[in-house]
């Protein structure tokens, strides 16, 4: 183990994959005495639906909280619908005060890849929230993908993220991995990710560009050839970690692009009847294999899904 830099982050390499965090004995810890729970989800009749009780949850924690708010966005389908409100609420005046309250930081990137690209998160932000918002939030903080020295920006990053008070609302989608397993951010099965571990340096799988790729191109992104040749180069995938998510104060899942990404059924399924493990071991082993059940470890989740989702 190593600390890049000034930083007090602890640096954790298993195999390929780079975790930053704090002391593995403290995440062994947490996970011993975290209870599992049920993953009691919502069942929404539109992604519309699904977006206006994502900015009903942005609404609630401002009216019950002072001073400001860090929040995780969501890319992908996943929170499109939420984006778009957003939007169109910096374009007139009736939020500027929430806006201007708002610590907006991203969970997951590939890399190396431009800013600009049309198959980056960021970008796809930019399209649907247009310049107003990110002129009138506290801040915008995206993960770099086109520095030389990745680990030091993601660690500085969540050094940010810190000292802003911790995360107030995480947007968390779910992805689909082989034999029904899933991600959460790009927390990626059998990467070693642990509960002490806040951000990660992983290697990208061919499986994970096509379904990047996929589901931009579905959620209407305009992407040039060059931006996908680019895309296909990318190497790495800078993520949030399961450290992240479990501090956060508010987690809401959306899962609405089942149509378009059928895999996610049998995976979300999983989650929901997966018995987690009392023994730490045991039940380390079961989030390695599939990171989806993190989520139920937290104490408040809200899960948000459409109907096609539970279709067989």
């Amino acid at each position: 183990m190593s600390t890049p830099g000034r930083s007090n982050i602890i640096r954790r390499v298993v195999g390929d994959n780079v975790w930053l965090g704090r002391a593995v004995s403290e995440g062994r810890e947490l996970l011993a005495r975290l209870s599992s729970r049920r993953l009691d989800f919502e069942v929404l009749e539109t992604e519309d639906d699904v977006g206006r009780a994502m900015l009903e949850e942005i609404e609630e924690a401002a009216r019950s909280k002072a001073g400001d708010l860090v929040i995780i966005l969501l890319g992908g389908r996943g929170a499109q619908a939420l984006h778009r409100l957003l939007g169109e609420a910096a374009r007139a005046d009736g939020m500027d005060d929430l806006l201007g309250r708002l610590h907006v930081f991203t969970q997951d990137a590939l890399a190396p890849m431009r800013r600009d690209n049309g198959l980056s998160f960021v970008r796809d932000f930019e399209r649907l929230l247009g310049e107003r918002f990110f002129e009138k939030v506290k801040s915008f903080t995206p993960m770099r993908t086109d520095a030389d020295d990745l680990e030091g920006e993601l660690a500085r990053y969540v050094e940010k993220m810190d000292s802003l008070g911790g995360i107030d609302i995480f947007f968390l989608g779910l992805g689909p991995e082989p034999g029904a397993a899933s991600h959460l951010a790009y927390i990626k099965p059998g990467s070693g990710a642990t509960a002490s571990d806040m951000a990660g340096v992983i290697p990208i799988s061919s499986t994970i560009l096509e379904h990047h790729i996929t589901k931009f191109k579905a959620g209407g992104s305009a992407v040039e050839h060059a931006d996908e040749t680019e895309c296909r180069r990318a190497r790495k995938i800078l993520t949030l970690g399961p450290a992240a998510i479990l501090s956060a104060k508010r987690i809401v899942q959306s899962i609405v692009d089942a149509r378009t990404a059928p895999a996610k059924r049998e995976s979300f399924g999983r989650v929901l009847e997966t018995e987690i493990s009392e023994d730490p071991d045991g039940r380390a082993a079961q989030l390695d294999e599939n990171p989806g059940l993190w989520v139920r470890l937290h104490p408040n989740v809200r899960s948000l899904i459409l109907p096609d989702v539970l279709e067989a």
